[in-house]
């Protein structure tokens, strides 16, 4: 019998990043096991602990994962963004938010156990060098890239290394049937924070951006500026499934819509040190109308920027309440490679409130709230959302916010049907785009043939090309009612391709017409305009 699959809505978001922390220390194997616990030091008493069992325990022990569940047990009891990092997680952790990494830029699928490219990154070494999406990396230094049994990560190791050194790949090009080999020199590649901009209409730009890394504010700052160039007078900032990152980028990004003065927000460690952050005179789009999208997977530095536009009665926050992380973190080195992100304040918007959600019950139940407010209905009416009185806050206006669990939106936007949400998630988790990829691979020569602009205007996924993603979604298990949203699944499929032949901006442009946040923005902003018209009064007698 075929396993019936329905998407689990909402996805649980923010997964903590790894385990424990381990202090260093010396034991002094002259002391005995009675003089090991009756030490003052909490600290030494850890450090010796371990010391002992490494030495003297009957059989060979790892330490280094009895160290590691160790601390992790100490942080799980502290809140559940204190994380620790190990030394194996350290590089990908600081190159996603440092915003760059070093290496060849292409992004690839392990396909039929060969490395194949998606598409390479613009004006990255591998695009200068002429490697084409779909081309196969079969070597690299000699070294063998294809065959079932080679991991991944040992694959980027391969690529990836220091700046200005050359690997020497070997590459099949299938659409022309041959091997060549190329050396490619390593260079620096980023990670964008930045995901899409455009023009939404004549006078309104849309930005999205996906985490708060050390190039976000930089990347945003282009983006803004490039659509000004253009004409936008109003703004649509897309922090849905924003995650968050460095404090510091969120307080320059809504800088920029702040008057000089205005409070961004205040931090308050255990101490009762009190730090506060002002807007400056520096922002480029201040007394024009900004909105800015939220959803459920919207945390940390994404709530700020919201928090601090909401409690100044700047802008309009539209979509769904989002995650609730009013927790400040700060990375400390051990000294071994690893590190921890120990939490060393809380953060309030300017009104005073925080939005920090209860973790008073453990990890496991502050996570669990997630689902909660989905079965709860408050993913669909907003009535259904449960705030306290006592978190009651006025900004200078006279609106009413609220602390406690995330930022309510002014305008509540309802989570789509589980269908709708299904054919987001195919999208957002890779699901279509795998097939696209396929698709392209067999078909590419079929698009060579248009320019980005002509790709949108006239493209059009025609029936054939959907009875195959029917059934390749069938072929795999996947079951839902695909003729009902025929339109939504041919939009998406369209703008998958047009990610993997052209860029993000168009695959987020495509996208946009079935966006529901998108025609609400649209639908106040008409309101407003007509609401601005000025009324005239009919004299003639």
């Amino acid at each position: 019998m075929k396993k019936k699959y329905s998407f689990l809505l909402p996805l649980i978001i923010a997964t903590a990043i790894a385990v424990g922390f381990f202090i260093g220390g010396k034991l002094n194997f002259n002391d005995t096991p009675e003089r090991l616990f009756t030490t003052n030091s909490k600290k030494d008493k850890l450090n010796r602990l371990i010391d002992y069992i490494d030495y003297e325990y009957v059989d060979d022990v790892n330490t280094d994962s009895i160290v590691d569940v160790t601390v992790n047990s100490i942080l799980e009891k502290l809140d559940p963004h204190s994380v620790y990092i190990p030394e194996k997680e350290m590089t990908r952790v600081s190159e996603s938010m440092k915003g760059d990494f070093v290496g060849i830029g292409i992004n690839f699928y392990s396909y039929h156990d060969t490395i194949t490219v998606i598409k390479t990154v613009t004006d990255g070494p591998s695009f200068l060098k002429g490697i084409l999406p779909g081309d196969r990396i079969l070597l690299a230094n000699k070294d063998t890239l294809f065959g079932k049994e080679l991991p991944s990560e040992v694959i980027v190791d391969k690529l990836k290394g220091k700046e200005g050194t050359s690997v020497s790949l070997t590459i099949f090009r299938k659409s022309e049937n041959k091997t060549f080999n190329v050396n490619v020199k390593r260079g620096i590649v980023p990670l964008k924070s930045v995901d899409a901009f455009y023009m939404l209409t004549q006078d309104m730009g849309y930005i999205k951006v996906n985490r708060f890394a050390e190039s976000t504010y930089k990347e945003f700052k282009i983006a803004l500026t490039e659509l000004q160039k253009r004409g936008a007078k109003k703004l649509v900032l897309d922090l849905r499934d924003n995650p968050g990152g460095y404090l510091g980028m969120a307080e320059e990004m809504a800088d920029e819509f702040l008057e000089d003065g205005k409070l961004i927000l205040f931090t308050k460690n255990k101490n009762g040190k009190i730090d506060k952050s002002y807007a400056t005179d520096e922002g480029s789009f201040e007394d024009k109308p900004i909105y800015v999208l939220i959803n459920e997977r919207s945390a940390s530095a994404s709530e700020i920027v919201a928090g601090a536009l909401q409690d100044n009665d700047v802008g309009t926050i539209v979509g769904r309440r989002s995650f609730g992380k009013g927790l400040v973190q700060r990375e400390m080195a051990l000294g071994d490679g690893s590190a921890v992100r120990l939490t060393v304040s809380r953060y309030y918007t300017p009104t005073g409130r925080s939005i920090q959600k209860t973790y008073a019950n453990g990890t496991k139940d502050y996570y669990q709230k997630f689902t909660d407010r989905y079965h709860s209905g408050e993913m669909i009416s907003v009535d259904s959302i449960k705030v306290a009185d006592s978190l009651k806050f006025l900004t200078p206006k006279g609106k009413v916010v609220y602390g406690g669990g995330g930022i309510i939106p002014d305008v509540f936007v309802p989570i789509g049907t589980n269908e709708e949400e299904a054919v987001e998630s195919m999208d957002s988790l890779g699901f279509l785009s795998f097939f696209v990829f396929e698709h392209l691979d067999e078909n590419r020569e079929r698009y060579s043939q248009y320019s980005q602009e002509e790709f949108v205007n006239d493209f059009h996924v025609d029936d054939i090309l959907f009875e195959k993603f029917v059934q390749y979604s069938v072929d795999r298990n996947l079951r839902m009612n695909f003729y009902d949203y025929e339109d939504s699944i041919k939009l998406y499929l369209k703008a998958g391709i047009a990610e993997q032949l052209f860029n993000t901006n168009i695959h987020a442009k495509i996208k946009a017409d079935e966006d529901s946040m998108l025609k609400k923005v649209l639908e106040l902003d008409e309101q407003i305009t007509e609401q601005k018209k000025p009324v005239v009064v009919d004299q003639t007698n």
